[in-house]
């Protein structure tokens, strides 16, 4: 049973870790985020982080993400890879020489969000995309986990990634890890983590190399994106590129629609993800509508993703194309926000029908967590 620091209301639906409930991130936003604020300063603080993202007056500025520190003399950038060191920046991750990340091969089908309309899960796009009219089995996907974030969910479900940002290892190349596209039966890359927007110089970089050595041996390689979409708007266009050319796609996890809500849940806004995710869909989208480029995917946080935040995210999508694929994901407890249930079948009907009116192609996910 949590209770609100603001309004002193109690309710298991309330994370007395977070500190304040929804009714008040809506309606007093100013005292809310004071509370989260403090909560995100302090989990980052165990792991050496910045509490948010540096604006120093004298600094140097990152870029990269949409964050867009600008980082002071001796103090790094909210992903914690980026530093200035005697007026200098130094990045000691994400550059095509060096990425913090770990990789692993997952067999297809695997249970990637988007697995419904995957070419690797389901032979969608076959014989162009696919080497099967079915699922994949027998072949991989190699699983790239960047060890950074250029947000700060309270409730992650890879929190873990903060301990590879601190200690900025292992680190890999981008041709190495290009290379690895080529030692098993992989079709297809997936950068995740995490996120990949920190780090994306690494991960554009191996992805040229990895299809150019796809094309040389005739090969079908998708790239794919999971990422929270905050990167600067070239690379993520550039993202989508190599997974419209490839017959991968790129995954948005849109947190919530509110701005308040989301500097509450992850730290920073939101608006810089939804204009990327608006620059990519009015770009691309229709170029290959038969399978899927873009996607997204919201997170039912018990108490504070509901089904107002869900119904305006689905109108917002649909604006673009009613067609855009849609799942709805189970939350379970963890992190900071360890103090709530899962998510339960009620909330989920609820918001997959408020996504219904403007969507055409929506998937409830993680059924097996429901409460």
């Amino acid at each position: 049973m949590g209770k609100c620091q603001i309004c002193g209301e109690a309710s298991p639906l309330i994370s007395g870790k977070l500190g304040v409930c929804l009714k008040c991130i809506r309606g007093r936003p100013w005292e809310a985020l004071n509370v989260t604020n403090e909560t995100h300063a302090r989990s980052r603080a165990a792991f050496g982080l910045p509490a948010q993202p540096p604006k120093s007056e004298d600094g140097i500025a990152c870029g990269v993400c949409a964050n867009n520190c600008v980082i002071s003399n001796g103090k790094s950038g909210f992903c914690g890879l980026v530093w200035n060191i005697g007026e200098r920046l130094i990045r000691l991750g994400g550059t095509p020489e060096q990425g913090v990340l770990e990789w692993y091969y997952d067999s297809l089908p695997t249970n990637c969000v988007s697995w419904w309309f995957c070419p690797g899960c389901t032979g969608n796009g076959y014989p162009k995309y696919a080497y099967k009219p079915s699922a994949e089995h027998g072949y991989y996907n190699l699983a790239v986990f960047y060890g950074a974030c250029s947000y700060d969910c309270l409730y992650c479900q890879n929190w873990h990634f903060r301990n590879l940002a601190a200690k900025h290892k292992p680190i890999l190349s981008a041709e190495v890890l290009a290379s690895k596209a080529m030692d098993a039966n992989v079709s297809c890359i997936c950068y995740f983590g995490g996120d990949p927007s920190p780090q994306m110089p690494h991960a554009l970089e191996t992805s040229r190399i990895a299809l150019e050595k796809a094309k040389d041996g005739n090969r079908i390689l998708r790239i794919c994106w999971e990422t929270n979409g905050y990167m600067n708007p070239n690379l993520a266009e550039k993202a989508a590129e190599y997974a419209l050319e490839s017959g991968g796609n790129i995954k948005f996890d849109i947190k919530a629609w509110s701005e308040e809500l989301s500097i509450a849940l992850c730290g920073v806004s939101n608006k810089p993800a939804l204009e990327n995710f608006r620059l990519i869909g009015e770009r691309h989208y229709n170029k290959r509508p038969e399978l899927p480029v873009l996607t997204a995917s919201t997170l039912l946080v018990p108490g504070y993703v509901d089904a107002e935040e869900v119904e305006k995210i689905a109108e917002f999508i649909s604006q673009i194309s009613p067609e855009i694929p849609y799942t709805l994901l189970a939350f379970y407890p963890c992190y900071v926000m360890n103090d709530l249930p899962t998510t339960s079948r009620k909330q989920a009907l609820q918001c997959w029908k408020a996504a219904q009116k403007h969507l055409k192609n929506i998937r409830i996910g993680n059924v097996h967590l429901l409460s």
